[in-house]
Parts: C-alpha cells; sequence; structure tokens
C-alpha cells in the first residue's frame, strides 16, 4: 500500500500542519470575507444567535429550574436559575450561578459549558464540566449552588473523556483515564471507581472494569423520587451499538441483566427500569419484542432474576414510526413518537403489579416536531418543544398526570415566512427504497431548474433529521429565493433500527444512493439544476459530502464539508474513530477494508475530473473527528491542483464554533460560500 504522503497533517497542534492551516484559513478569509456581501450575512447571522428574546431553554434543579444563555454580551454564557413561578412569567429574572467569561477571563482559559450534574434530593452540590475551547474533554469542578461558587477542596478531576455520577454526598463514581492502559481505542474508560471526598484520586476504589476493547463503561445512579438511592445501573459499551447492562444493588450484588446486547438503557421510573430495543428479542418469559420497541423492567424482580426477564412492552412503533425521545417525571414516562418524521408525545402510566401501561397523548399541535427538553423527577411535569420548518419553536409545559399541557414560551419569527411553503416528497433510490426529504421553498418558485437550492443530509448512528425552526437557512438563504432541503436517508433514525441498519458497514453505499436519489429527484421535478444545487452536511455528513463530491460531481456545483470524516482507511486510528467500527466496518477486516477503500473520498479523488470547488469547514480543537481527515483532503486536492476553500477554527471543537460569535462566523462563511457558488 503507497504511504499516506499528507500524514504530517494529522498532528492537530504540529508547527507544520498550523503553518499550512493558518496560510489556508489566511486564502479562504480573503475570498469569502471580502465578499461584498458577507458583512450582511454575518450581521444578520450575529443577531439570530444572539437574540435576546430567544427561548430560554430550562433544566431541573430540583424545585428548580436551570438555564444556560449566550448572548452578544456574555458570549461564553450565563448559568442561572429561577424558580417555575417565574420562568412562566414573560420576562423572568434569574439569579446567576456561574458567569462563563468572567471565569475564562480570570483563569486565562477559552472555557465552554459542558453541563451540571446535580446530588438528590437538595441537589445543592453539583459537578460542573467546563471544556477549554470546546473540546469534548472536560474537567470535573464540585459547585455551591447555595454559595454560587466552587468547593474550596471539593472534587475536582482533571481534563478528560470522562463521566461522574453522585453516589452521595461523600462518594462519586467515576469512570476516566486513570493512568496508562486504562482507555478504550476510543480514548475513552473502561474502568468505573469509587471516588470518596478528601481521597487521592489514585486510590479510588475499583467497582467495574470493561476491556481495552471495549468502547466506554459509564454508570447512571437510581433513584427514587424523593432522591433515595436503589441500585446503579453499568453501562458496558463492548461495540457502539452493543451494550452489556449490569445491575448493581446497595447490598453489594452485582448481576447482568439478559437484555441483548442492541438495546439502551432510557430511564427508571415507577420502580422499573425502560430500554429501547434496536433488535427483536423473545424474552426468557416467552413475551416477543419487535425491534424498536420500548419496554420495561421490574427494578427488584430484574435483581432477584437477572436471566429471567419479563419484560412489559410499553410501545412497539409500527413501520414507519421511530421512538425519538423519552424521558421520566416523577411517577409518569413521556415519550415522543416520530410517524412519517413529524412528532406526537405521549404520557405512559404503569398498572399495579405490571398490569399494564396505560397511553394518553398529548394536546400538541400536529405536523410539527416534537422534543421533551426537560422533566422533573420531583414532580410530573415536563417542557416539550414543538418546532416546524417555518414554525419557530414553542415550549410546552406538560402535567402528563391529566394528559394536559400548555404553551408557556414561544420564539419570535426570524425571517419572514410570507410566501414560502413546505412539502415533504418521496424519491426512489437504486434499490427501490422510497426515501422521504422535505422541501422549503417559495410558493411562487418558477420549475425551471434556476432555484439555488441547498440540500442538507446526514444518514448515520440512528440519528434522526425532524423538522426543526430554519432560523440561519431561513434568514440567510430562503429570504433571498434559495430553496433548502432535508434529505431523510437511510443510516438515519427515522424509521426506526431496521432504517438504520439497512446502511451499516458494507451496506452504506445505500445512504449515498438515497441521498443521489433526492438529488436527481429534485432535478427531475425542475426545483433546480446540477448548476443551481449545492449540498451540506457535517461529521458523518461530511463523509456523506466527500462521497457525493467523489461519486457524483456533475450533480453539484458546492458543497459545505463540516467537520468531516474522510480517510475512511485510517478513521479508526484517529481521535473516537475506533468506537464507529460498527457504524462502518473494519479497515483491518480484508472484506470491509475493500469496501471502505471504494466507498472513502480521501482514496477515491483523481486527476482530471472535474470537481466542484467545496468550502471544508473543521476545528483544531475538535477531539470527537480529527480534523486531520479534512486537512489531508483538501491537501490532496492542492497537490492535484483542484480548486477548494478551507476554513480551520483554531477553537470551537465538533461543533467548529466554541462560542456565539464563531458560530455567526461559520454561518456567514458558509452562505457567502453558497451564494457565489449558486446564486451568482
Amino acid at each position: 500500500m503507497q504511504e499516506d504522503p499528507f500524514l504530517w497533517l494529522e498532528a492537530i497542534e504540529g508547527e507544520r500542519a498550523l503553518a499550512w492551516v493558518r496560510a489556508q484559513n489566511a486564502r479562504t478569509l480573503a475570498v469569502l470575507e471580502g465578499d461584498p456581501r458577507y458583512p450582511a450575512l454575518h450581521d444578520a447571522a450575529l443577531a439570530i444567535v444572539t437574540a435576546q428574546d430567544r427561548i430560554p431553554y430550562p433544566a431541573f434543579l430540583g424545585e428548580r429550574l436551570t438555564n444556560f444563555w449566550q448572548d452578544e454580551q456574555h458570549v461564553r454564557g450565563l448559568w442561572r436559575h429561577t424558580d417555575l413561578a417565574e420562568y412562566r412569567r414573560p420576562g423572568p429574572q434569574w439569579e446567576t450561578l456561574l458567569d462563563l467569561d468572567a471565569l475564562a477571563a480570570a483563569e486565562g482559559r477559552n472555557w465552554v459549558f459542558h453541563g451540571a450534574v446535580s446530588l438528590p434530593p437538595e441537589h445543592r452540590r453539583c459537578l460542573v464540566a467546563l471544556s477549554d475551547g470546546g473540546k469534548d474533554a472536560a474537567e470535573l469542578r464540585e459547585f455551591d449552588i447555595a454559595a454560587t461558587d466552587f468547593v474550596a477542596d471539593g472534587f475536582r478531576l482533571p481534563e478528560g473523556k470522562q463521566s461522574a455520577a453522585w453516589l452521595d454526598d461523600n462518594a462519586l463514581l467515576v469512570a476516566r483515564d486513570w493512568g496508562p492502559g486504562t482507555t478504550t481505542a476510543s480514548g475513552y474508560p473502561f474502568i468505573l471507581k469509587r471516588w470518596v471526598r478528601g481521597q487521592a484520586l489514585d486510590a479510588a476504589a475499583k467497582v467495574f472494569r470493561g476491556a481495552a476493547e471495549d468502547v466506554m463503561v459509564q454508570a447512571s445512579v437510581l433513584r427514587d423520587p424523593d432522591g433515595r438511592r436503589v441500585g446503579i445501573m453499568i453501562a458496558r459499551a463492548i461495540g457502539f451499538f452493543e451494550t452489556e447492562h449490569h445491575l448493581l444493588t446497595d447490598e453489594g450484588g452485582r448481576v447482568r441483566l439478559d437484555l441483548p446486547l442492541q438495546s439502551s438503557f432510557r430511564g427508571f421510573v415507577a420502580g422499573r427500569l425502560v430500554f429501547t430495543l434496536q433488535q427483536q428479542w423473545q424474552a426468557p418469559s416467552g413475551t416477543g419484542c419487535g425491534a424498536g420497541a420500548l419496554i420495561a423492567l421490574d427494578l427488584a424482580e430484574a435483581a432477584a432474576a437477572p436471566a429471567a426477564l419479563r419484560p412489559e412492552i410499553i410501545e412497539t412503533p409500527g413501520p414507519r414510526e421511530a421512538i425519538e425521545d423519552v424521558a421520566a417525571t416523577r411517577s409518569c414516562l413521556l415519550v415522543a413518537i416520530n410517524r412519517n418524521v413529524t412528532g406526537t408525545a405521549f404520557a405512559y402510566r404503569s398498572g399495579d403489579g405490571g398490569t399494564g401501561w396505560t397511553r394518553t397523548r398529548l394536546p400538541l399541535p400536529e405536523l410539527a416536531a416534537v422534543h421533551v427538553v426537560a422533566a422533573s423527577r420531583h414532580a410530573d411535569c415536563a417542557f416539550v418543544d414543538v418546532a416546524g420548518f417555518l414554525d419557530p419553536s414553542t415550549l410546552w409545559l406538560i402535567d402528563p398526570v391529566r394528559g394536559a399541557g400548555e404553551p408557556v414560551k414561544a420564539a419570535p419569527e426570524r425571517f419572514g415566512r410570507a410566501g414560502l411553503t413546505v412539502e415533504q416528497f418521496e424519491a426512489v433510490s437504486k434499490d427501490g427504497t422510497r426515501v422521504p426529504y422535505f422541501v422549503l421553498r417559495p410558493q411562487a418558485l418558477a420549475y425551471d431548474g434556476s432555484a439555488p437550492t441547498v440540500l442538507y443530509g446526514y444518514g448515520g448512528f440512528q440519528v434522526s433529521l425532524t423538522p426543526s425552526y430554519a432560523a440561519i437557512a431561513g434568514r440567510l438563504w430562503l429570504e433571498r429565493g434559495g430553496v433548502h432541503v432535508v434529505a431523510n436517508i437511510r443510516g438515519g433514525g427515522e424509521f426506526g433500527p431496521a432504517w438504520h441498519q439497512a446502511a451499516l458497514k458494507t451496506e452504506r453505499q445505500r445512504a449515498y444512493d438515497d441521498f443521489i436519489a433526492v438529488a436527481e429527484d429534485l432535478i427531475a421535478r425542475a426545483i433546480t439544476s446540477p448548476r443551481r444545487l449545492g449540498i451540506m452536511g457535517g461529521s458523518n455528513g461530511g463523509l456523506l459530502m466527500g462521497a457525493m463530491l467523489t461519486q457524483r460531481p456533475e450533480l453539484f456545483r458546492a458543497a459545505v464539508i463540516q467537520v468531516p470524516l474522510l480517510d475512511m482507511l485510517r478513521f479508526h486510528k484517529l481521535l473516537a474513530g475506533a468506537s464507529w467500527i460498527g457504524e462502518y466496518g473494519d479497515p483491518e477486516v480484508p472484506e470491509e477494508a475493500a469496501f471502505l477503500r471504494r466507498i472513502s473520498p480521501y482514496h477515491n479523488l483523481h486527476a482530471g475530473m472535474a470537481y466542484p470547488e467545496p468550502l471544508f469547514v473543521t476545528s483544531t480543537k475538535d477531539d470527537r473527528v480529527h480534523p486531520g481527515h479534512a486537512r489531508k483532503f483538501a491537501a490532496q486536492m492542492e497537490t492535484l491542483g483542484l480548486p477548494f476553500l478551507y476554513y480551520e477554527n483554531i477553537d470551537g471543537g465538533h461543533a467548529a464554533a466554541a462560542n456565539l460569535r464563531e458560530r455567526a462566523r461559520r454561518h456567514a462563511l458558509e452562505y457567502t460560500y453558497l451564494t457565489r457558488k449558486l446564486m451568482d
């Protein structure tokens, strides 16, 4: 095999690599920021992402609500809290818990807030996660809510890809890098320890050990609604989609639940463990459970007889349905279900003695996306977000016991929707599968192939692309006469596990065939034409963009390739890549390596081909998808004399933007590029 001439670009902070990055950034920014339309696009994007009238999405902290807020004055953000009664007011008053901008200035760090984990039932103590520059790796610090300050000599975990859960006031369950040989090939921990207050970190006692060949190990502490600990669930991910579930009791016992490996723990309610299944399962009790089903196990029974599980079937989605969100309140389970890629939501309650689950549909608008934002374990209430492509988000406060709800917050429109419409079509893929897609367009569209159109796709990891308010695309593209398209290709989760599994490993070409079919259908309908069609996608969607660039370059004139995977023969050796072997296949297995070589964009770029000039957007601080993917592909294009634009944010993490200003800049760069390619 020929040696890779661009391996030097995999040195993330290497002097030579960063010199190349800075040179490409300077060239690209001169082109895009030098375009006379860039300032207006940037100002419009910044106004949207920093708008003061955004919905302050809440999280429950016992009886109180927290919110993380960013705006033009608080670029890194404020973590703050209030109570429910105050939150319901039009302009609620908040008390600041932590000012990230002030903390970053005081400590000389580019802190990005990665959330907090509190200790029930008082919720006085939290572990706050702080990332330097937006990386997945973060440090954890103990924070006192009442004192609104970090705890002196409190728990503090140095930076790492780690997780921690409270056992009690003085003990944590921690999974992290404990030293050489304690992380998986993906860079995640596989050893779980109990760390006691005042104890040296290296003296923590081992509770559970997976294997270096796993993806990761992490724990969830099970508590009743009043905060009493009743057990511990340990998830040992032996692959990205295969997980062993182990149950630890407070008496010191440990059992492995005899569940199928393709199952996911979703919560604990009414004394029951709740799981979704990604495969069919015949339980020891004889109960048959379909792929995609939501099931429950009685905790006491499961602990006593882990090999004789008796599942209760809560819900089995239909062939054009998928369970999207699951969340537990004090006594209910909230479930958002997609039907043909639009959402509904239900509240479920368990009958006494396992006599079955009753279902109540929640009174939410139809033909929209529905997502559970937050659910209280202290009380029976939750917040649910409802939005459409042209309909701004509305936040509903839900009472699942009564099956009631009311809107409490609504976002204003960010672009003029007059004269716009949304349609859902289906394209027929190469193997005959019907693939849905959404088109956002002017009602007065001339069907002559002249509409500048951006086609967005992802198609992986069972992620569903459901309708969401198109604030940025609406303001920066639709208002200016553009068309925006979202493709629901296989590999995603729009229709449950089967839709995802149809494009796994050596079947991945199906996802690409689906995307091609959508592009060809848009052209056949004369909505657009290859001259006016651009594509956009990030991460796994960036791989999709690279595959489109190398497989069907004549179909498109523009490609925005965000934080992509592109070298599919080395992805498993870069950062978290080894964890994705279950999705893409193993380059060390000859049959799978042969297929990966056929689809790998990096290995299918050739001289003499007419490729559209792409825009690569990535981040130096992305510690999930290695920036070397984008760097090497662009460098290869450079060597072949092929045109491209390249921008790498020196900070930013996997979102390629560490704060709101960087996010606005990225949006403006992308839409300036699309304007030049598709509207000019």
